[in-house]
Formats: C-alpha cells, structure tokens, sequence
C-alpha cells in the first residue's frame, strides 16, 4: 500500500504515522515525496486503512509551506489552512479553531497522544508544543472524538516529530535545522534536530530549540474602536471629577499605537530519543523539557483587587467613598502580568508485528507529563498551576482482508490538577478516563463503507470545599462521572477515476471538563472573573456532512458542507455583571447549532519543464447560534484567500490576498469585528536542488500594514494581529 495519498486520513489518528515510516515496514524516510508539497498533497496513511472520511476534511502542514507559516504557537502556525483559525490570546499562547470550535473541543497532539499540558483549561495558557521541531502538522476536522477522546468532539490537531526515531538513517546520521528571523516583533529562532545509528537496529536522537521576540509591532492604534472610544468617555469623566492622572492614562491608551506592550515570548525546548527497530517491530522512548515565558498584554477598563484581608478591603471601598482612595487600592491596570510555563515530558512508542493472520500488528503509545506554570503580577506570584497527567492507547491493527480492514482499541487518561494562589478561579481537581473504540473501512468496488464507535466513560472530582470568605461562589465537594457513547457511519462512492463524493453522519458525545465544572473565581491572566456549574450535564451532537473530492484535468478540488447539532452545549458568555472588580463570564448550557462550508480549488495554468504556474482558492465559513436565540460567541466570520504559485527549478513564489469578512453575529456583550485584508507574498529557494529539502523562504506578510483582529480571539479588542512583516526562514536538511 503506498504511503503517500493526496486528501486522506493521517494516521496519526492511531498512532500509526509512527509506524507507517518504521524500519519494520521497509518504508524509509522520502525526502522527495515529502518536500515541496502543498498541505492537500501529503498525508502519511496508517497501514490498515486507506481513508477515514467519517471524522470529516483532513490536511497536513509540511514541507515549505511549514517553514513559510511557521509561528511561535500552534495556533498562529496553521491559520492559512481551511476552516482553520486560532485563539490568538497573545503571541505566547494561540490554539487552533477549528470549524468555529476551541478550547474544550479541540485536541492538540503530539504524535497521537494529547499535549499533556492546561492550554485547554484558558485560552491565555500556551501549547507546550514546539512548532519549530514539526516535521509536519495534521489537522484533523470534524468528530475526532472517535480516535483521540471525548474532548476532541470538534476536531484535532497532531503535531508530528522524531523525537522517538521512526527509521534508521541512510547514512547513519540525519540532521535538520531550522532559523528564522521576523521584523514585526524583532523574532529571532532557532531548531536543531539530529538521528545517529548507533547499531545498525539502535537509533538516537536529540533536538533543541530557541525563540525569542519583542513587544509585537501593529499596523496602526492597539484598541478597537469601541474601547478607544470607551477610554475617551473614562478621560473626560475624570477630568471633569479633578482626576488629573486618571485621566491622563486613559487618553494615553487612546492613543496607543505601533506596538502591543507586555506581548514578548522567551521558549526554549530540549529533547532526545531512542528506538530499537528491527523486523519484529519497535520499541523507543524520549524525555522532553519545554519552557516559556510570555506576556499577558492587559485589558483596558478592566481594575482588579484583591486584599488578604477582604473584609476590610470591602468596608473601605463602601464606607469610605473616597473615589481618590478607590483608585489607590485597585488598579492593576498598571502592574504586566506574565506567564512563566515549564513542562517535562516522557513518551514510549511500541510496535509488534504479527506473522500473518487476523491481526496485523500490536502498537501501544504512552505519555507522561509534570507540567506547572505561574501567573506573575510584576514580580510577585499571583497563582500557580501545576499538572501531572498520563495517557496511553493500545490498539490492535487488523489486515487487510478482501478489502476490510479496521482496528480496535484502548485509550486511558488521567490528571492531577491543582492551583493555588489568591486567584486560583479552578479548585484542585483529578480527572480520569477510559474509552473503547473500534474503525472499520469495507471496500465494495467503486462504494466504500466506514463504520466508528467509541465509548468513554469519565470520572471528575474535586474534594475541595469554597466558602463564601473565599473567592467566587461556595461550592461544596463533587464527584460526577459521564458516560459518553459516539459513532459514525461514511458512504463514499468513485464518481470518477479521480473523483470522489461521500456522506457521513455521526453522533459524538463528551463530558464536561473540570473547568467548566468548577470554575468559580477572579482569573488575573484573562482579566475576568469565571463562573462554571457543577451540575453540567454532558454534551451531545449530531452530525451530517457532505462532501466531493478530487482532479479533473488542470483542476484539484475538496469542497464539503456540514452541519452539526447539540444537545446541553456548553458555552461561556459575558454577562455584563462584575465581581472583584472584573467582569463576570458564566458557562451555561443550551441547545445549539453549527452549519458551514469550507473549499479548496487549485488550478493549473501553466505546467512545463521550465516554469509551472498555479492559482487556488480557499474559503470558509461558519454559523453558529445557541437555540432559543443568541449567537455562540467568538465564531469566525467568512474568510476568502486566492493566491498565485510559480516554480521555476530551484526558485518558487506565491502571491496572496485574504480577505475577512466583518462579523457582526455576536452575542450579549460581545464586540463586533470589523473586516481586513491581507497581502503576502514569499520567494523560495532550494540551494542544492529542487528535490533537496533544504530551503530559504524569504516571505513578506501584511505588506500594507493593516489593523487586523480574529474574531475568535478572546484579546482581538487590544491584541491585534502582527502588522507589516518581513521574514527570512531557512531549513537545512542532510
């Protein structure tokens, strides 16, 4: 079966990209097949199974598109892709979005298995994924609840390196490097990664990493308009009241523009590996260490307090009266808050292969990871997260028997989950889960059949008890467990030698996340203060998609349509309330409905020995409403990019312009988003030949240097996106 299949599953969805390039398999490291290619070109298939089409549309990240959009987070890495937007908080922490879903609903992964880290838990909490180590990203969208748990219900995406070696080198040693250079925040970075034989069946490995950036450079004022416009009321007001100094700042954040102060990253990472492959399978382990340090840029408008002694504090605020007094004791405003993160890692990746029979091969993953970081208020500690977590998955891969093939499997979660601090909003808590899943694909001729289903069954507690001195609402000690049971059935019929057309339709189902069950408190970072309910039940969702793929003559083509519905959605919305001084953001639960599209068009116009030219297209778009009226917050509105490629040998080039629509859909105490367009353009380089994976990209992005924010952005109203930037990045491969 050929390892390379334009617009099919990764198979990373079972650990099985892994696998896929083992020495065991015979299948060695193509650097031809994997350099140069476009993300709808390459996707590296499991053994057992040629397309899973019931999890919805799927791409990869590789080659010079990766060294051309790598960023500092996942997130911002992977936002050219369709149906992909990102969290964007700050440049030091971004998540994907994936068909409007994020935080709980989204999976990241490093080679199949969860990050391991508390990025789910808030959107200001950085992915302790390294982009810079890749050697591809897959997305997956859709209900990947079926393969990698209950909180992928929206989607995955699965970062793939060789930090456990997959194959032995060709000539005992391979090398890669990555550097960059980027105008708009003065980022400078720096990947190092390298395999050496040290038997002909023992590979090691070893990687490293560096990044480094500044305040990140806009194209015009850092507020939006509204809170512009917000902060000017503040100003007059004070100085109105005699309030010379208040007023002042706020007129200074009116006019703050050019960069977005307290917005620079400092990640470093280190890492290595080992793996016995020989023909009777594989066994490898690695360890990992991953740090950052970020800022958390500040919300205008938003004052905070918190006393020791909050009894006081409160009679000082309400008997006193004394408005010069109230400003004394408040304000934070003026104190950065960063974020220092620190994650160690081990992972072991197993393989055995069967001599023949009904099951093909034995493959188990293992991830254990201590994770903490803290939330610093200048230069005291504010609160500290800390997390021990472990997963692992077992499966039982199936050969292909006159067209069936399949695999069953076991997947096992659990976290240890604490917070501590004056504004720990989520009280210690533990989480554990185990699930069942099985895939099977039958072929029919020119109709193929794909049937999933998986059941989880999770247990979350928390045995800490919140008294109405402490922070938030009392709460008392809940122990909840969920049982959650999804499928999936896919249809796909060969219209064509080279076209396909299916439908697929899925029930997936996940249990709240302790998060959302506990959260009750002041949370510096995002500047809010978080209201979750312990008596959530868990969600539910239907799913119906559509789809066609293929080439028809100078034509390559995906297009897909979906639609989703949910049962005891959870969702958080401003309520326009404050506590401690912040503004209240309470998790309810309702009905709700998604409906979408996303498409890919790529046409050829020219294509000869010398020079090949080539247009595409890309749009996406999403609606979302909560039932009974309402909007489901942070959605991202129609996006439209076209581009034009050339190549010519060892020299490529691309022209770009993406133009967002403006989002109007809010919901309650939601802002708008005005619409943007950007203008990119990139120029290649391959050195020592255009089959050679060593490039140099020099790329120009928002070259008209205009204000652009995500909506789906949580900061998008005083963290907008970088402005004019020039980049030079390189990968050196041998």
């Amino acid at each position: 079966m050929t390892r390379f299949k334009c617009l099919i599953l990764a198979s990373s969805v079972l650990s099985a990209p892994a696998m896929a390039q083992d020495g065991n398999s015979g299948h060695e490291h193509d650097a031809s097949a994997v350099h140069g290619e476009t993300s709808r070109d390459i996707i590296v298939t499991a053994d057992y199974v040629d397309r899973l089409d019931v999890i919805g549309g799927q791409s990869v990240v590789v080659g010079d598109d990766l060294v051309r959009d790598l960023r500092g987070q996942i997130g911002d890495t992977l936002t050219s892709q369709p149906g992909v937007s990102a969290t964007s908080f700050t440049p030091g922490a971004s998540r994907p979005v994936l068909r409007g879903f994020q935080g709980e609903r989204i999976r990241v992964l490093t080679d199949g298995l969860g990050s391991l880290d508390v990025s789910n838990t808030s959107t200001d909490h950085g992915v302790t994924i390294d982009p810079l180590t890749a050697e591809r990203i897959e997305i997956l969208r859709g209900p990947a609840v079926l393969l990698f748990g209950s909180q992928a219900i929206g989607g995955a995406v699965n970062v793939i390196d060789r930090r456990i070696p997959r194959s032995v080198p060709e000539n005992g040693f391979h090398i890669d490097g990555q550097a960059g250079f980027a105008t708009a925040a003065d980022d400078g970075s720096l990947g190092v990664a390298a395999d050496f034989s040290l038997t002909p069946n023992i590979v090691a490995h070893v990687d490293g990493s560096y990044r480094r950036s500044k305040d990140l450079r806009v194209g015009g004022f850092v507020l939006s308009p509204s809170l512009r416009a917000d902060q000017l009321e503040i100003a007059t007001e004070e100085l109105e009241e005699g309030h010379l100094e208040e007023a002042e700042e706020a007129q200074e954040l009116t006019e703050l523009h050019g960069r977005v102060p307290n917005s620079g990253v400092e990640t470093y990472s280190v890492g290595g590996g080992l793996s016995l492959i020989n023909e009777g399978g594989s066994l490898g382990f690695s360890f990992g260490y991953y740090d950052s340090e970020y800022g958390v840029p500040s919300r205008p408008g938003v004052e905070h307090h918190h006393d020791e002694d909050e009894d006081e504090h409160e009679d000082e605020d309400h008997e006193d009266g004394d408005h010069e007094d109230e400003h004394e004791e408040e304000g934070h405003g003026d104190v950065p808050v960063t974020i220092g993160m620190k994650q160690w890692r081990t992972d072991v990746r197993a393989q055995i292969n069967a001599s023949g029979g009904f099951i093909d091969s034995v493959r188990m993953r293992l991830g254990y990871a201590d994770y903490e970081h803290t939330e610093f208020e200048g230069d005291e500690v504010g609160t500290m997260f800390s997390s021990q977590a472990l997963e692992g998955r077992l499966e039982l891969v199936q050969a292909n028997r006159d067209g069936w093939r399949g695999v069953t499997g076991i997947q096992a979660f659990v976290r240890d989950f604490e917070a501590i601090g004056a504004e720990a909003f989520v009280p210690p808590n533990k989480t554990s889960q185990i699930g069942v899943f099985t895939l099977q694909e039958f072929e029919l001729g020119k109709l193929s059949l794909e049937l999933a289903a998986r059941y989880e069954r999770s247990d979350i507690s928390s045995n800490t008890v919140r008294t109405e001195s402490d922070h938030g609402a009392p709460t008392v000690a809940v122990d909840r467990s969920f049982d959650a049971f999804s499928g999936a059935i896919g249809l796909s019929y060969d219209v064509a030698p080279d076209v396909r057309i299916g439908i697929t339709g899925s029930r997936a189902a996940r249990a709240p996340s302790a998060e959302e069950l506990f959260a009750s408190g002041p949370h510096i970072a995002t500047q809010s203060f978080e209201v979750g309910n312990p008596d959530f039940d868990g969600e539910k969702s239907w799913g119906l998609e559509g789809y066609i793929r293929g080439e028809a003559g100078p034509l390559r083509f995906s297009l897909s349509g979906y639609a989703q519905w949910f049962d005891d959605y959870i969702y958080e919305v401003a309520t326009g309330n404050e506590e401690d001084a912040l503004p209240v953001f309470q998790l309810y639960q309702a009905g709700a409905r998604y409906f979408g599209m996303e498409g890919e068009v790529e046409a050829r116009f020219l294509d000869t020995e010398a020079f090949d030219l080539t247009g595409s297209l890309v749009a996406d778009y999403v609606d979302a409403k909560i039932t009974g009226g309402g909007n489901v917050p942070r959605i991202p509105p129609l996006r439209i990019r076209g581009g034009i490629s050339g190549d010519a040998g060892v020299f490529g080039g691309r022209v770009e312009v993406e133009h967002v629509f403006a989002q109007n859909d809010v919901s309650a105490f939601e802002t708008p988003t005005d619409s943007f367009t950007l203008v990119n353009a990139s120029l290649q380089w391959h050195p020592f030949g255009s089959e050679d994976e060593t490039v140099i990209v020099l790329s120009a992005n928002n070259i008209f240097d205009v204000v652009a924010r995500r909506h789906a952005s949580f900061t998008k109203d005083f963290v907008p996106l970088a402005g004019r930037d020039l980049r030079i990045s390189t990968r050196l491969s041998f």
